[in-house]
């Protein structure tokens, strides 16, 4: 694929973000554009391989037939990589823009040289697809007669509706929230992916005929999440309908649950209830919203400008709650990580092509490291304490480092003595991470869950214990990736036509039934 020696004549070159210190002045996405001839030299790198791991089992979840795009890339047949890059992905915009790209990890080149810039490829086939029209709706011929709802809206409930509805089926979506995206819409900061970009895929599959039904509240009155959102829906027009999932499945002939797993891991130490300590996702979503209504001009968010924000926990979420708070003006920025720092380049025990167990940095980081000079990560520290102002906010961190030691290949912590800190902070944002979905809806069907407290189902089968009832994407299989996501949603698709018609013409994750393109 590609140039036969591309590999040897051309090195990587990613396609850069915008300047740090420039792009930290609004919300506007942190990508640039690169020109047709660098994009065509990059694909040029792809490797007759032989085996493209990239997308095997240890690489893309999707199985996108990377090696075929990027050398039609080199070649300059646009249209064709987009065909073949829809073959796969419902929304190579979503994973073009916040994939960690386990593909680049698995790529053959990187055993020798730095991968295949895989990612930005991809991106960049499906922006021109938008930009040269080439992408539009594309509703099914005939239909079966069959209804599915899907609760929720993220990229496994967009991506299962996407495929049932090309399979002729009725799709309702629904979303409690006021928008539709999911995570996609409120959980990724705008700076990373433009709602924009969600919001045309979501006009797409209206056109195509999937029926979208917001602020929708699947499950009981009481269950519904309170506090600030709920005031702000209000004061939006947002009224809540509150809906039975029995009465749901009755009227339906299949229902999926893709609620994703939104139950945050808490830090139950001293001081917790103090005032200014907020889950990441809750200041995430506040900030996006507050940004699509009114620019940040209505004060409905929780503001970072002119505080010492502590985050705690790393990952995507934390560097986006960095990125975040960098945006609204922080004084400083730290970021606690338990753990240890990952080394440069791959240890002895994480071969390729397993993912990369190394250090990165993340825009965020770039992004901090640009405004205080260093990079806001700390390593191997435990947070103790939260201190008190005496006015029920808090004011502090009291923290320790710690040790971490290889005991008989179990990995064992200590803590160090005399390594106590305070650390000055009048905004934590907790992101460790998540503990599963909530069990309000499940409860009310009846379903069975599995150890990690998730929606008890079969990967291939996504059928719960409850007859005409499927899960998929986190909420089944636990917090993961986006691509994950599709991967599920496109799975349970043809989980449930074969369920409705017996059989099924839509492929398992990898081929689609008909590329979106007009």
């Amino acid at each position: 694929m590609g140039k036969p020696t591309g590999f040897k004549e051309f090195p990587r070159q990613p396609v850069p973000y915008r300047e740090p210190l420039v792009r930290l002045n609004d919300f506007y996405e942190i990508f640039t554009e690169a020109d047709e001839g660098h994009l065509r030299t990059q694909g040029a790198r792809c490797m007759d391989c032989g085996v493209p791991f990239c997308q095997s089992d240890s690489g893309c979840p999707i199985d996108n037939l990377i090696p075929e795009w990027n050398d039609l890339v080199y070649q300059g047949r646009w249209r064709e990589a987009l065909d073949r890059l829809h073959k796969t992905n419902n929304f190579p915009e979503f994973t073009g823009r916040t994939c960690p790209a386990p593909c680049e990890g698995a790529c053959v080149l990187g055993i020798i040289e730095p991968a295949v810039t895989i990612k930005n490829i991809e991106n960049a086939i499906v922006d021109r697809g938008w930009a040269e029209g080439w992408i539009k709706p594309h509703p099914p011929k005939s239909r079966t007669g069959k209804k599915v709802a899907i609760v929720g809206s993220g990229p496994a409930g967009l991506a299962a509706a996407a495929q049932l509805n090309q399979a002729g089926h009725q799709v309702t979506v629904y979303e409690r929230a006021d928008r539709i995206g999911g995570l996609l819409m409120y959980g990724i900061p705008n700076m990373k992916l433009d709602k924009g970009v969600v919001e045309r895929r979501v006009n797409q599959l209206r056109e195509e005929g999937v029926e979208f039904v917001t602020c929708a509240h699947v499950g009981r009155k009481e269950d519904f999440p309170s506090g600030h959102m709920t005031q702000i829906m209000a004061e939006r027009g947002c009224e809540i309908r509150y809906l039975d999932p029995g009465e749901l499945r009755e009227k339906h002939d299949a229902l999926l649950l893709a609620t994703g797993a939104t139950k945050p891991r808490d830090l139950p130490i001293p001081g917790r209830e103090l005032k200014g300590i907020h889950f990441a996702m809750d200041f995430l979503t506040r900030n996006t919203k507050s940004l699509l209504d009114a620019h940040l001009n209505n004060g409905h968010y929780l503001t970072a400008e002119g505080k010492d924000v502590i985050v705690i926990g790393g990952g995507d979420t934390g560097a986006d709650c960095i990125g975040t708070s960098l945006r609204h003006g922080c004084r400083s920025l730290v970021n606690f990580e338990l753990l240890p720092q990952p080394p440069a380049e791959r240890a002895a025990d994480n071969p390729w092509p397993q993912w990369p167990r190394i250090l990165r940095s993340d825009y965020a980081h770039s992004e901090a490291a640009a405004r205080f000079g260093q990079d806001p990560r700390v390593y191997c520290i435990m947070s103790k304490e939260f201190l008190d102002d005496l006015q029920r906010h808090v004011k502090g961190i009291r923290t320790v480092e710690v040790e971490w030691t290889n005991d008989a290949g179990k990995w064992v912590m200590k803590e160090r003595p005399g390594s106590e800190r305070d650390w000055p902070t009048q905004l934590v944002l907790l992101a460790m991470g998540f503990l599963g979905p909530e069990h309000a809806v499940s409860d009310m069907l009846g379903l069975e869950y599995d150890e990690r407290s998730n929606f008890r189902a079969q990967h291939g089968r996504f059928a719960t214990s409850v007859e005409g009832v499927f899960a998929a994407g986190d909420c089944r299989r636990g917090q993961s990736l986006v691509v994950w996501a599709i991967n599920e949603g496109r799975g349970a698709a043809r989980a449930i036509d074969q369920y409705l018609m017996g059989a099924s013409r839509l492929p398992a994750p990898g081929i689609s039934l008909g590329a979106t393109l007009g």
